[in-house]
Protein backbone atom coordinates (compact mmCIF):
# COMPACT_ATOMS: atom_id res chain seq x y z
CA UNK A 1 0.00 0.00 0.00
CA UNK A 2 1.49 3.12 -1.57
CA UNK A 3 -0.94 5.51 0.56
CA UNK A 4 -2.98 5.57 3.23
CA UNK A 5 -7.16 6.48 2.38
CA UNK A 6 -8.81 8.32 5.07
CA UNK A 7 -12.27 9.72 5.54
CA UNK A 8 -12.05 13.53 6.59
CA UNK A 9 -15.25 14.57 8.50
CA UNK A 10 -16.29 17.73 6.11
CA UNK A 11 -19.21 19.53 8.79
CA UNK A 12 -17.88 22.38 10.06
CA UNK A 13 -14.76 22.35 8.22
CA UNK A 14 -13.77 25.21 6.05
CA UNK A 15 -12.63 24.39 2.61
CA UNK A 16 -10.49 26.77 0.27
CA UNK A 17 -10.30 26.47 -3.53
CA UNK A 18 -7.72 28.90 -4.83
CA UNK A 19 -7.61 29.57 -8.36
CA UNK A 20 -9.64 29.23 -11.72
CA UNK A 21 -10.20 26.53 -14.71
CA UNK A 22 -11.64 23.11 -14.84
CA UNK A 23 -9.77 21.97 -11.73
CA UNK A 24 -11.41 24.48 -9.14
CA UNK A 25 -14.50 24.28 -11.28
CA UNK A 26 -14.37 20.34 -10.26
CA UNK A 27 -13.53 20.97 -6.95
CA UNK A 28 -16.33 23.29 -6.19
CA UNK A 29 -18.49 20.77 -7.88
CA UNK A 30 -17.25 17.89 -5.54
CA UNK A 31 -18.14 19.99 -2.40
CA UNK A 32 -21.45 21.30 -3.29
CA UNK A 33 -23.93 20.39 -0.76
CA UNK A 34 -21.67 19.31 1.94
CA UNK A 35 -21.62 20.67 5.25
CA UNK A 36 -18.20 22.46 4.74
CA UNK A 37 -17.90 25.69 4.69
CA UNK A 38 -16.47 26.44 0.93
CA UNK A 39 -14.32 29.51 0.08
CA UNK A 40 -13.33 30.33 -3.49
CA UNK A 41 -10.21 32.46 -3.82
CA UNK A 42 -9.95 34.61 -7.16
CA UNK A 43 -6.36 34.25 -8.53
CA UNK A 44 -5.78 37.78 -6.92
CA UNK A 45 -6.17 36.25 -3.72
CA UNK A 46 -4.03 33.23 -3.88
CA UNK A 47 -0.61 34.78 -2.85
CA UNK A 48 -1.96 36.22 -0.10
CA UNK A 49 -1.20 33.93 3.38
CA UNK A 50 -3.81 35.46 5.22
CA UNK A 51 -6.34 34.23 3.10
CA UNK A 52 -6.04 30.71 3.78
CA UNK A 53 -6.17 31.37 7.79
CA UNK A 54 -8.71 28.62 9.60
CA UNK A 55 -8.56 26.43 6.23
CA UNK A 56 -9.05 22.67 6.77
CA UNK A 57 -8.51 21.51 3.70
CA UNK A 58 -7.06 23.37 0.39
CA UNK A 59 -7.41 23.11 -3.03
CA UNK A 60 -4.87 25.24 -5.64
CA UNK A 61 -5.84 24.88 -9.33
CA UNK A 62 -4.76 26.74 -12.52
CA UNK A 63 -3.16 25.68 -15.98
CA UNK A 64 -0.44 27.98 -14.97
CA UNK A 65 2.34 25.74 -13.49
CA UNK A 66 4.20 29.10 -12.00
CA UNK A 67 0.40 30.05 -10.11
CA UNK A 68 0.22 26.72 -9.02
CA UNK A 69 3.85 26.66 -6.99
CA UNK A 70 3.37 30.43 -5.69
CA UNK A 71 -0.15 30.10 -4.29
CA UNK A 72 0.93 26.88 -2.71
CA UNK A 73 3.79 28.40 -1.10
CA UNK A 74 1.23 30.89 0.36
CA UNK A 75 -1.10 28.59 1.46
CA UNK A 76 1.17 26.46 3.40
CA UNK A 77 1.35 29.17 6.34
CA UNK A 78 -2.24 28.17 7.46
CA UNK A 79 -0.95 24.36 7.85
CA UNK A 80 -3.53 22.45 6.44
CA UNK A 81 -3.39 19.14 4.10
CA UNK A 82 -2.97 20.63 0.86
CA UNK A 83 -3.84 19.63 -2.58
CA UNK A 84 -2.18 20.93 -5.88
CA UNK A 85 -4.39 19.68 -9.04
CA UNK A 86 -2.04 18.04 -11.55
CA UNK A 87 0.79 18.68 -9.01
CA UNK A 88 1.33 15.59 -6.96
CA UNK A 89 4.97 17.28 -6.29
CA UNK A 90 3.36 19.68 -4.75
CA UNK A 91 0.48 17.91 -2.64
CA UNK A 92 0.26 16.32 1.35
CA UNK A 93 -2.86 14.09 -0.33
CA UNK A 94 -4.44 13.22 -3.74
CA UNK A 95 -7.83 13.33 -4.82
CA UNK A 96 -9.72 9.81 -5.47
CA UNK A 97 -12.24 9.11 -7.94
CA UNK A 98 -15.51 9.10 -5.66
CA UNK A 99 -18.84 7.07 -5.43
CA UNK A 100 -21.25 8.84 -3.47
CA UNK A 101 -23.94 8.16 -1.27
CA UNK A 102 -24.03 10.42 1.17
CA UNK A 103 -23.48 8.32 3.79
CA UNK A 104 -21.97 5.33 2.34
CA UNK A 105 -18.69 7.05 -0.06
CA UNK A 106 -16.30 4.24 -1.69
CA UNK A 107 -13.03 6.10 -2.65
CA UNK A 108 -10.00 5.06 -5.64
CA UNK A 109 -6.92 6.41 -6.15
CA UNK A 110 -3.82 5.65 -7.83
CA UNK A 111 -1.28 7.49 -5.37
CA UNK A 112 -1.57 10.25 -8.46
CA UNK A 113 -0.27 8.14 -10.98
CA UNK A 114 -2.81 7.52 -13.24
CA UNK A 115 -6.35 9.48 -12.39
CA UNK A 116 -8.04 8.40 -15.51
CA UNK A 117 -7.35 4.92 -14.59
CA UNK A 118 -9.20 5.60 -10.94
CA UNK A 119 -12.19 6.80 -12.98
CA UNK A 120 -12.24 3.77 -15.18
CA UNK A 121 -12.22 1.96 -11.88
CA UNK A 122 -15.14 4.03 -10.38
CA UNK A 123 -17.45 3.52 -13.23
CA UNK A 124 -16.67 -0.33 -12.67
CA UNK A 125 -17.47 -0.14 -8.99
CA UNK A 126 -19.76 2.75 -8.91
CA UNK A 127 -22.95 0.39 -10.23
CA UNK A 128 -21.75 -1.99 -7.19
CA UNK A 129 -22.84 0.64 -4.48
CA UNK A 130 -26.41 1.27 -5.20
CA UNK A 131 -28.60 4.34 -3.86
CA UNK A 132 -30.28 2.82 -0.90
CA UNK A 133 -26.41 2.68 0.89
CA UNK A 134 -26.70 6.10 1.72
CA UNK A 135 -29.94 6.20 3.82
CA UNK A 136 -29.35 2.73 5.61
CA UNK A 137 -26.26 3.74 7.09
CA UNK A 138 -27.91 6.60 8.04
CA UNK A 139 -30.40 4.91 9.48
CA UNK A 140 -27.99 2.65 11.59
CA UNK A 141 -25.87 5.33 12.42
CA UNK A 142 -28.84 7.27 14.02
CA UNK A 143 -29.61 4.05 16.31
CA UNK A 144 -25.97 3.27 17.11
CA UNK A 145 -25.85 4.03 20.57
CA UNK A 146 -29.16 1.59 21.30
CA UNK A 147 -27.14 -0.84 18.98
CA UNK A 148 -24.17 -1.25 21.17
CA UNK A 149 -26.73 -1.05 24.64
CA UNK A 150 -28.75 -3.86 23.19
CA UNK A 151 -25.55 -5.86 21.51
CA UNK A 152 -22.74 -5.16 23.35
CA UNK A 153 -21.04 -8.18 22.16
CA UNK A 154 -19.48 -7.56 18.85
CA UNK A 155 -20.38 -11.12 17.28
CA UNK A 156 -24.10 -10.36 17.93
CA UNK A 157 -24.18 -7.28 17.00
CA UNK A 158 -22.69 -7.96 13.58
CA UNK A 159 -25.43 -11.10 13.46
CA UNK A 160 -28.30 -8.51 14.41
CA UNK A 161 -27.21 -6.12 11.48
CA UNK A 162 -26.74 -8.77 8.65
CA UNK A 163 -30.13 -9.88 9.89
CA UNK A 164 -31.33 -5.87 9.56
CA UNK A 165 -30.00 -5.80 6.30
CA UNK A 166 -31.99 -8.74 4.90
CA UNK A 167 -35.04 -7.27 6.79
CA UNK A 168 -38.24 -5.19 6.52
CA UNK A 169 -36.39 -2.24 8.30
CA UNK A 170 -33.15 -2.55 5.35
CA UNK A 171 -36.64 -2.93 2.57
CA UNK A 172 -38.29 0.25 4.00
CA UNK A 173 -35.23 1.99 4.09
CA UNK A 174 -34.27 0.92 -0.08
CA UNK A 175 -37.88 1.84 -0.43
CA UNK A 176 -37.28 5.81 0.47
CA UNK A 177 -39.69 5.21 3.50
CA UNK A 178 -37.45 6.37 6.23
CA UNK A 179 -39.87 6.68 9.21
CA UNK A 180 -40.96 3.17 8.58
CA UNK A 181 -37.57 1.97 8.29
CA UNK A 182 -37.00 3.70 11.69
CA UNK A 183 -39.73 2.16 13.35
CA UNK A 184 -39.11 -1.79 12.07
CA UNK A 185 -35.54 -0.90 13.46
CA UNK A 186 -36.72 0.29 16.86
CA UNK A 187 -39.07 -3.03 16.83
CA UNK A 188 -36.31 -5.26 15.93
CA UNK A 189 -33.77 -3.69 18.69
CA UNK A 190 -36.24 -3.88 21.24
CA UNK A 191 -37.90 -7.61 20.49
CA UNK A 192 -33.85 -9.30 20.75
CA UNK A 193 -32.85 -11.26 18.32
CA UNK A 194 -31.76 -15.16 18.40
CA UNK A 195 -28.09 -15.58 17.14
CA UNK A 196 -28.18 -17.80 14.01
CA UNK A 197 -24.46 -18.82 12.68
CA UNK A 198 -23.34 -20.87 10.27
CA UNK A 199 -20.28 -23.23 9.81
CA UNK A 200 -18.83 -23.40 6.19
CA UNK A 201 -16.44 -26.35 5.73
CA UNK A 202 -14.15 -25.24 2.39
CA UNK A 203 -12.54 -28.25 0.34
CA UNK A 204 -8.56 -26.80 0.76
CA UNK A 205 -7.40 -25.92 -2.83
CA UNK A 206 -4.84 -27.27 -4.61
CA UNK A 207 -3.47 -23.41 -5.23
CA UNK A 208 -4.54 -19.80 -3.89
CA UNK A 209 -6.30 -18.77 -6.81
CA UNK A 210 -8.24 -21.97 -7.01
CA UNK A 211 -10.65 -20.87 -4.13
CA UNK A 212 -14.17 -20.53 -5.32
CA UNK A 213 -15.89 -16.95 -6.25
CA UNK A 214 -18.61 -18.42 -3.17
CA UNK A 215 -16.02 -19.43 -0.81
CA UNK A 216 -13.90 -16.29 -1.43
CA UNK A 217 -17.26 -14.60 -0.06
CA UNK A 218 -17.93 -16.96 2.84
CA UNK A 219 -14.30 -15.81 3.84
CA UNK A 220 -15.07 -11.92 3.89
CA UNK A 221 -18.14 -12.55 6.14
CA UNK A 222 -16.54 -14.66 8.37
CA UNK A 223 -15.72 -13.98 11.84
CA UNK A 224 -13.31 -17.09 12.38
CA UNK A 225 -11.42 -18.61 10.06
CA UNK A 226 -9.89 -22.32 10.42
CA UNK A 227 -7.02 -23.41 8.50
CA UNK A 228 -3.67 -25.00 8.66
CA UNK A 229 -0.72 -22.36 8.65
CA UNK A 230 0.03 -23.43 4.91
CA UNK A 231 -3.42 -22.56 3.66
CA UNK A 232 -3.50 -19.85 6.26
CA UNK A 233 -1.44 -17.62 3.97
CA UNK A 234 -3.64 -18.55 0.96
CA UNK A 235 -6.92 -17.01 2.57
CA UNK A 236 -5.72 -14.24 4.86
CA UNK A 237 -6.29 -11.66 1.82
CA UNK A 238 -9.77 -12.61 1.62
CA UNK A 239 -10.91 -12.38 4.99
CA UNK A 240 -11.54 -9.15 7.50
CA UNK A 241 -9.10 -7.61 9.43
CA UNK A 242 -10.64 -8.31 12.73
CA UNK A 243 -11.57 -11.86 11.65
CA UNK A 244 -10.25 -14.47 14.47
CA UNK A 245 -7.53 -17.10 12.95
CA UNK A 246 -7.53 -20.75 15.00
CA UNK A 247 -5.65 -24.03 14.22
CA UNK A 248 -7.67 -26.92 12.52
CA UNK A 249 -7.09 -28.77 15.87
CA UNK A 250 -8.83 -26.24 17.50
CA UNK A 251 -11.94 -26.37 15.28
CA UNK A 252 -13.46 -29.29 17.04
CA UNK A 253 -17.04 -30.24 16.43
CA UNK A 254 -17.95 -28.97 20.34
CA UNK A 255 -16.08 -25.64 19.68
CA UNK A 256 -17.50 -24.54 16.29
CA UNK A 257 -21.00 -25.45 17.73
CA UNK A 258 -20.18 -23.30 20.37
CA UNK A 259 -19.62 -20.58 17.49
CA UNK A 260 -22.48 -21.38 15.65
CA UNK A 261 -24.59 -20.70 18.99
CA UNK A 262 -23.06 -17.49 19.51
CA UNK A 263 -24.09 -16.25 15.92
CA UNK A 264 -21.09 -15.95 14.67
CA UNK A 265 -20.18 -17.22 10.93
CA UNK A 266 -16.86 -19.74 10.66
CA UNK A 267 -14.85 -21.05 7.96
CA UNK A 268 -13.16 -24.14 8.10
CA UNK A 269 -10.37 -24.55 5.29
CA UNK A 270 -9.75 -28.24 4.57
CA UNK A 271 -11.33 -29.80 7.53
CA UNK A 272 -10.87 -33.83 7.42
CA UNK A 273 -13.68 -35.73 7.01
CA UNK A 274 -15.46 -32.62 5.95
CA UNK A 275 -19.14 -34.57 5.48
CA UNK A 276 -18.72 -36.32 8.39
CA UNK A 277 -18.26 -32.86 10.38
CA UNK A 278 -21.00 -31.64 8.42
CA UNK A 279 -23.06 -34.65 9.62
CA UNK A 280 -22.27 -34.08 13.28
CA UNK A 281 -23.42 -30.22 13.31
CA UNK A 282 -26.58 -30.91 11.34
CA UNK A 283 -27.11 -33.31 13.99
CA UNK A 284 -27.14 -30.57 16.98
CA UNK A 285 -29.58 -28.02 14.83
CA UNK A 286 -26.70 -26.12 13.62
CA UNK A 287 -26.62 -24.25 9.59
CA UNK A 288 -23.47 -25.88 7.60
CA UNK A 289 -23.00 -25.35 4.01
CA UNK A 290 -19.90 -27.44 2.29
CA UNK A 291 -17.57 -25.48 -0.27
CA UNK A 292 -15.48 -27.00 -3.19
CA UNK A 293 -12.72 -25.37 -4.88
CA UNK A 294 -12.03 -24.96 -7.98
CA UNK A 295 -10.34 -28.34 -9.38
CA UNK A 296 -6.75 -27.55 -10.73
CA UNK A 297 -6.28 -27.64 -14.51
Amino acid sequence: MQTFPAFFPLKGRRIVIAGDGEGAEAKARLFAGSPAEVTRLAPARAFDPAAYAGADLIFIASYDAAFVTAATAAARGAGAPLNAVDHPELSDFHTPAIIDRGQVVAAIGTAGAAPLLASLLRAEVETRVPEWAGPIAALLGSRRDALREAFPDLAARRGFLRAVLAGSAAEAARSGDTDLAGRRLDEAIAGGWSAVGRISLIAAPAAADLLSVRAVRVLNNADIVAADAPMMAAVAPHTRRDAQFCSLAGATEATLADHADAGRLVAVVGADSPRDLAACLEGRGISVELLASAPAP
